[in-house]
């Protein structure tokens, strides 16, 4: 039979000491209890709610503002756990092999998608494959090769200012730095940090579309100004883990956690998600919505 573990007062009082609580350990069957009056089996268990929140908190507890830091940055750094388990292909879509074929591959994706870029640079790289190459490149066949893309003529303006800044500045080399590397015509931010990331290896967040709209339904930012979404996203993760963390939400954002339809029911972090329910949340019917980005 199990026992108590009895809680009484010492008589202290009289030798100038404040009464103190004096617990007194009796072994019951799991061994001993102390500091409560409840047999050990008897202690309920906690409650686990939705996503492993305690019972009455969810992931929707973080657009409300009553989620922890420390919660938060746990719940990130979860989902990306999760999406690195899902994807475990995850990398930069542009086919490139080179930094050089990285940058100007990314400048071209802009208002385009990555498999009609990589339709494209063959032919490109094949016929200009370097900065001095690109800089003495004919306007007019340079458009032509561009025109599939979109934006042709400015795209094409730019990789001629490239080709030949490059070339006149760097010695033809792509600079391995974010300073030097958004002084290049065509190139901001976002495009210096996939090509550090992915050509470099050096830490960046890269906050496309994608990023920042997974960024904001995960709850880990209300900014939408990219620059602002990189730095308060940041925080949240080790430098070491900002490369691979682009690449799990750009594939998630691309293939279940669309912009107007959200595969909820087919998302592997729903649990962990305060937008759920934005979407799509019948298994079935979400699953129909998951799918490989259209070229």
């Amino acid at each position: 039979m199990l026992e108590h573990v009895r809680i009484h007062f010492s008589s202290c009082a009289g030798r100038g000491y404040a009464p103190r609580l004096a617990v007194q350990r009796e072994p019951c069957r799991r061994g001993w209890v102390g500091r409560s009056h409840v047999p050990r089996e008897r202690l309920p268990a906690p409650a686990v709610g939705r996503g492993g929140y305690p019972a009455g908190v969810s992931a929707r507890d973080a657009l409300d503002g009553r989620e922890t830091r420390t919660a938060l940055v746990r719940r990130a750094r979860r989902i990306d756990r999760i999406l690195a388990e899902t994807y475990p292909d995850a990398r930069a879509e542009l086919d490139f092999g080179s930094a050089w074929e990285l940058l100007v591959a990314t400048i071209l994706s802009a208002q385009t998608t990555d498999v009609r870029v990589n339709a494209t640079t063959p032919v490109l790289f094949d016929r200009w494959p370097d900065p001095e190459a690109l800089a003495g490149a004919d306007r007019t066949e340079l458009e032509e090769v561009l025109r599939p893309l979109g934006f042709y003529r400015a795209k094409s303006e730019a990789l001629l200012r490239l080709g030949r800044r490059v070339l006149d500045d760097f010695g033809g080399e792509v600079p391995r730095t974010l300073p030097e590397l958004v002084t290049l015509p065509g190139v901001g931010r976002k495009t210096a940090n996939v090509v550090l990331g992915n050509a470099f290896g050096v830490p960046g967040i890269t906050v496309d579309t994608h990023f920042g709209r997974l960024a904001r339904r995960f709850g880990w930012t209300t900014q939408t100004d990219p620059d602002k979404v990189e730095a308060e996203v940041g925080a949240l993760f080790p430098p070491r883990d900002w490369v691979m963390l682009c690449h799990h939400l750009i594939w998630h954002g691309r293939r279940r956690c669309h912009a107007r339809r959200p595969a909820c029911g087919a998302c592997p972090v729903a649990a962990l998600c305060p937008a759920y329910g934005e979407g799509e949340t019948d298994p079935v019917k979400a699953a129909a919505l998951v799918r490989e980005p259209r070229g």
